[in-house]
């Protein structure tokens, strides 16, 4: 840890893609439509019997109560519930046309519930979603099974509906405990109110608790930050998720609301980020990779001491590599070679279905080259090291030819200590952890011929 100077952190504070896919969303394209990806589904449908990858499920639920003005997600600002009651008719429809094309009863091994505030829905719809999808599913014992939760918008009552309901594992959003940063990104939530929840849902045997937190956030600063990172090591959640603040007010219209002159300076950006590494590590959280801590007993650390590391359009994940099916407007998913993505507009959504239309409205099927650009990243990624002899197996390449350029670049991280490339591969270093997205970024091809690399997010 004493390596991981806030020098280093500077120097690597670029932009560049999460890598939750490759090539990343950017590059999907409106060529691909409803007929690929019916094809997908029809692939997969086509498979050896019993061998089909195991299915994810993500359901994009994009109703808010009120305006986070840090965010950049797809969501709907409305109190009107009754809107969430016509959105689960619609997505009932989808996974109708779903299972008309690939049929029922296919195995899922992850959920996940996204948004906008998957709260938003009442105790009564999140019962009538659920059934739904497990008409339609065979959710398979000890899957995770996951929803991301308000806080202002549950109660302990309501975290027992959601363990009713097969729910296995919760991720609140916090942010920031700091009352005046609260108030500047107009997301008021007591501590006090998280900490009950926490142990309400503790009580209640949810298998894992995240806690999403967000440094570089108006009104911040490291000492304002480190109050923060106290109360979370006093909370001890199973997981944490770390991220950097990215403020494109030309892209995310409720990020204008945010006073620029409020937000925190490069040097406390990196302070923060630097003493909350310090800390987590300290209080003996193991740093899985990217932005996400886990405690040693979670199944998240376990599977990347195991090297059961996969990584999805949800972050870091212990399951399989998988087809993911995505559900509700703009979510993006992922069958056999081929990515999709649904419209990102309620209107253009609900059209496209009541035309009998599955809503895919833009998506990339994969080359050859993107493929093994893939397994190379996601290596790199999620097991922290590459062996050329399984990629060249894998796919009848030579590796230091077909990547000799990429190999080059490498040698400078090698010299900062943050790679050891030998004759038989790739290993990323302890330290070179925590800058695993810029080494990945070498075998990028898109991003290596692009240098307008504003549209990503910054890696610190």
């Amino acid at each position: 840890m004493t390596a991981v100077t806030p020098e280093l952190l500077t120097r690597f504070d670029v932009p560049g893609p999460r890598y939750t896919s490759y090539p990343t969303a950017d590059r999907f394209v409106e060529a691909f439509g409803e007929n690929d990806y019916v094809l997908a589904l029809a692939q997969r449908r086509a498979g050896a019997p019993g061998k089909a990858l195991p299915l994810s499920l993500y359901v994009h639920i994009p109703f808010c109560e009120s305006l986070c003005y840090y965010c950049a997600c797809n969501k709907i600002i409305t109190k009107h519930h009754d809107r969430g009651d016509v959105y689960l008719r619609y997505l009932a429809r989808e996974v109708e046309l779903h299972t008309a094309h690939c049929g029922t009863g296919q195995v899922v091994s992850q959920l996940h519930l996204g948004g906008g505030t998957p709260t938003f829905l009442s105790d009564d719809k999140l019962r009538e979603l659920m059934a739904v999808l497990k008409r339609s599913f065979s959710f398979a014992p000890g899957g995770e099974y996951s929803i991301e939760v308000d806080p202002r918008t549950v109660t302990a009552e309501r975290l027992a509906v959601l363990a009713e309901l097969g729910f296995n594992r919760l991720s609140f959003g916090v942010q920031d405990f700091d009352a005046d940063v609260q108030k500047a990104v107009h997301r008021v939530q007591p501590a006090e109110q998280v900490f009950a929840l926490v142990e309400s849902a503790r009580r209640l045997g949810f298998e894992s608790v995240n806690v999403d937190l967000i440094y570089g956030l108006p009104r911040q600063t490291p000492e304002s930050f480190d109050r923060t990172l106290e109360q979370v090591k006093a909370l001890r959640p199973d997981r944490i998720a770390l991220y950097a603040y990215a403020h494109l007010p030309e892209r995310f219209k409720p990020q204008r609301r945010i006073v620029p002159a409020e937000l925190p300076a490069a040097p406390s950006k990196v302070a923060m980020l630097s003493r909350s590494l310090q800390q987590f590590m300290d209080a003996g959280y193991v740093y899985v990779g990217m932005d996400h801590f886990a405690l040693p007993t979670d199944a998240l650390a376990v599977a990347k001491r195991q090297g059961r590391l996969h990584r999805n359009f949800q972050g870091y994940s212990t399951q399989p590599d998988c087809d993911l099916i995505a559900l509700g407007v703009s979510a993006i998913g992922r069958v056999g070679a081929t990515y999709s993505q649904n419209a990102k507009t309620l209107d253009e959504y609900y059209d496209l279905l009541d035309q009998g239309r599955l809503p895919v409205v833009r998506g990339l099927a994969l080359n050859r080259d993107d493929l093994v650009r893939r397994a190379v990243i996601m290596a790199l990624m999620c097991q922290g090291e590459l062996s050329f002899e399984s990629i060249e197996a894998g796919w009848l390449i030579d590796f230091r030819r077909s990547f000799a350029a990429e190999l080059e670049q490498l040698a400078g991280l090698q010299e900062q200590g943050l790679v050891n490339v030998t004759g038989e591969g790739i290993t990323v270093t302890a330290m070179g952890w925590f800058f695993v997205r810029g080494i990945a970024m070498v075998f990028d091809r898109y991003l290596q011929a692009d240098r307008n690399r504003a549209r990503f997010s910054r890696i610190i």
